[in-house]
C-alpha cells in the first residue's frame, strides 16, 4: 500500500474532507444543477417559444446522444492517451461558450431550432470526452475501496443539484429562457475551476513496479487507435459481467430515454401544467437520485452487490408503468412516484455499476473499456428518443410513453445471467471467485 493509500483512509470524516475530492463534488455539483435547468428548459423553450413540434423536440434529447455513436470508441482511446484533467477543463470551458450563444442568441432574435439543435450535437461531443475522462480520473483522487463512497457522494451531489435545478427552471422561464441558459453556461466555468485548484498528492513511496505501467502507457502511445479500441470492445464483449451490464444498459437507456423525451411534453400538453409546475413535480426525480445515492452503499453491504443491482433495477422498472397514469389533481402522484422511485433505482444501481467498472478493469484500459461500453448504452439513447417521438407523433404522447416504459420496466431480466443471479457481489478482478448463492 502505497503512503497515498494511507493518508486516504486516515481522514475522518469521509471523502468530503479530503480537499481534492470535495472540489471535484463542488464542481460537478453546480455543474448538475446547470444541466438540470438546461434539461428542462431547453425542451420547454422548444414547446413555448420556438413552438416545436413532438419529434423536433425528441430530436433534442436525441442530438445530445449522437455524438456517442460517432466518436464514442476512439474517445477511450483518446482518453487512455491523454491526462483527464486538463482534458476535462477543456471541455468544460468549450461547454460553457456553446451554451452561453443560446441565450445570446435568443436576445438577438436569432434563435431557431436549428441553432438548438447544432449546440446540443456539439455540447455532446465534448461531453462524451468529459464522461469518460471523468470515470477515469476519479479512480486517482480516491482508493479502490473508496470507490462506492466516492461513486455515492457525487451521484447524491447530482442528485440534490438535479431538484434545485429543475424547481429553479419554472421561475427562471417566468423572466424569460435566458437566465436557465446562462446558468448553465457559467456551471461549466465553475466545474472548471474546481478542477483548476486540484491538486493530487504524490506518494511519498514509490508504487510497486513503475516500470511495468510505464511500459504499458508507452504501449499505449505506440499501438494505433484502431487496435486500441478492439481491445476495449473485446475485453468487454468476452466478459460474462460487463456485457450483460453493457446489453441491459443499453436496452434501458433506449427505453427510458423515450420518457425523457416525451415527458416535457406529456406533463405540458396531455396534463397541462404550467411552467412552475413543470418544475416542482419533475424535480422529484432528483428527492429519489438523491435517496438512491444514499441507500446504495447499505444495501451493496447488507444483501451484495450482484443482487443489489438485480434488485434496484428490476424494481425501478416495474414501478416506471405509474408514469403513464398520470393526470391532474391526485393522479399527478403517480408521476411523482414513479419518477422518483425510478430515479432512486437509476442512480443506486448507476454507482454500484461504476464502482465495479471502476475497480474491474485494468486500468490503462478503463477508459476504452468506458468508451466501448457506453457506444452502445449511450448510443441507443438517440435511437430511444427518434423512436419516441415517432411513437408519440404516430400514437399520442400517453400511448407512446406506455410503450417505452413496459419496455424499460423488461429491460432488468437481461441481468439474470448465471454470472450474476448466481453471486452475492460483483467480483473485484477478472475471474477471481465471488460469495455465490
Amino acid at each position: 500500500m502505497t503512503a497515498v493509500t494511507e493518508r486516504r483512509h486516515s481522514v475522518p470524516g469521509g471523502l468530503l474532507r479530503q480537499p481534492n475530492f470535495r472540489l471535484l463534488w463542488i464542481g460537478e455539483t453546480v455543474s448538475t444543477a446547470g444541466n438540470a435547468m438546461a434539461a428542462v428548459g431547453v425542451p420547454l423553450l422548444a414547446v413555448t417559444v420556438l413552438h416545436a413540434s413532438t419529434f423536433a423536440v425528441s430530436a433534442l434529447t436525441a442530438a445530445a446522444y449522437v455524438p456517442w455513436l460517432v466518436i464514442g470508441l476512439p474517445a477511450g482511446a483518446w482518453v487512455d492517451r491523454l491526462p483527464a484533467r486538463p482534458l476535462m477543463i477543456t471541455c468544460d470551458v468549450i461547454s460553457a461558450l456553446l451554451y452561453a450563444s443560446l441565450p445570446i442568441a435568443a436576445w438577438t432574435g436569432t434563435l431557431s431550432i436549428g441553432l438548438v439543435v447544432a449546440v446540443a450535437l456539439l455540447a455532446g461531443a465534448v461531453n462524451v470526452l468529459f464522461a469518460t475522462a471523468y470515470q477515469v480520473y476519479l479512480p486517482s483522487l480516491v482508493s479502490p475501496g473508496e470507490l462506492v463512497e466516492g461513486n455515492a457522494k457525487l451521484q447524491g451531489g447530482a442528485s440534490v443539484a438535479s431538484v434545485a435545478g429543475r424547481g429553479a427552471v419554472g421561475l427562471a422561464q417566468a423572466v424569460g429562457a435566458a437566465p436557465s441558459l446562462l446558468f448553465n453556461a457559467a456551471s461549466f466555468l465553475v466545474s472548471a475551476a474546481c478542477l483548476l485548484r486540484i491538486r493530487p498528492p504524490e506518494p511519498t513511496v514509490p508504487a510497486p513496479a513503475p516500470r511495468d505501467r510505464a511500459g504499458v502507457r508507452a504501449e499505449v502511445w505506440r499501438a494505433g487507435v484502431r487496435a486500441e479500441v478492439g481491445r476495449g470492445i473485446r475485453f468487454v464483449s468476452r466478459d460474462p459481467y460487463l456485457r450483460p451490464l453493457t446489453l441491459f444498459a443499453a436496452l434501458a437507456n433506449l427505453a427510458y430515454s423515450g420518457n425523457l423525451a416525451l415527458v416535457v411534453i406529456f406533463l405540458v400538453r396531455v396534463v397541462g401544467l404550467g411552467s412552475v409546475a413543470l418544475g416542482l413535480v419533475t424535480a422529484t426525480s432528483g428527492i429519489g437520485g438523491l435517496t438512491g445515492a444514499l441507500v446504495a452503499g447499505r444495501l451493496a453491504r447488507a444483501f451484495g452487490t450482484a443482487r443489489t443491482l438485480i434488485l434496484v433495477e428490476m424494481g425501478g422498472g416495474l414501478c416506471s408503468l405509474l408514469i403513464p397514469l398520470t393526470a391532474r389533481g391526485p393522479r399527478i402522484a403517480c408521476y411523482l412516484i414513479g419518477a422518483a422511485v425510478v430515479s432512486g433505482a437509476i442512480t443506486a444501481g448507476g454507482v454500484i455499476a461504476a464502482s465495479f467498472r471502476q475497480e474491474y478493469c485494468p486500468a490503462p484500459m478503463l477508459g476504452r473499456v468506458t468508451a466501448s461500453m457506453r457506444l452502445v448504452t449511450f448510443g441507443a439513447i438517440p435511437l430511444g428518443a427518434l423512436l419516441a417521438g415517432a411513437l408519440g407523433t404516430a400514437l399520442g404522447i400517453r400511448t407512446g410513453l406506455w410503450v417505452d416504459l413496459a419496455l424499460y420496466a423488461s429491460s432488468g431480466s437481461l441481468l439474470l445471467t448465471r454470472s450474476i443471479r448466481t453471486a452475492k457481489d460483483l467480483p473485484r478482478r477478472p475471474g477471481s471467485l465471488m460469495n455465490s448463492g
